[in-house]
């Protein structure tokens, strides 16, 4: 049996994916909210689909997964690429940081 909500995009976030997933298997939040024995609120869900937040627990995707009827495994890699993803994001704040530290310091000096 195929599962739904397999096929990855990579531009796409795991919140973009988990809203899919929702509206393919027709449910709202709160529907899901029930299937989940209210383990995942719809607030929560709400949340997660619009990537306020972006760090799951797996019990929380595991959940999901099996209202879904979907791959937990692949809904933990991509929370695992969501967490890369804002990983990298920091890095590269990081080095700007650094960069316009070094260029004030240098401006500094020149004086």
């Amino acid at each position: 049996m195929k599962k739904v909500g397999d096929s990855r995009s990579p531009e796409s976030t795991l919140g973009d994916h988990l809203a899919r997933l929702r509206t393919a298997s027709g449910l709202s939040l709160r529907q899901v909210e029930e299937a989940t024995n209210k383990e995942v609120s719809n607030a929560y869900l709400s949340q997660l689909e619009n990537d306020k937040i972006t760090k799951p627990s797996p019990n929380i995707l595991h959940a999901l997964a099996s209202v879904y009827k979907t791959s937990y495994e692949d809904l933990m890699a991509r929370a695992d690429t969501s967490r890369q993803a804002s990983m990298r994001e920091g890095v590269g704040r990081q080095k700007s940081l650094l960069l316009l530290l070094a260029i004030s310091v240098k401006k500094r000096r020149t004086r």
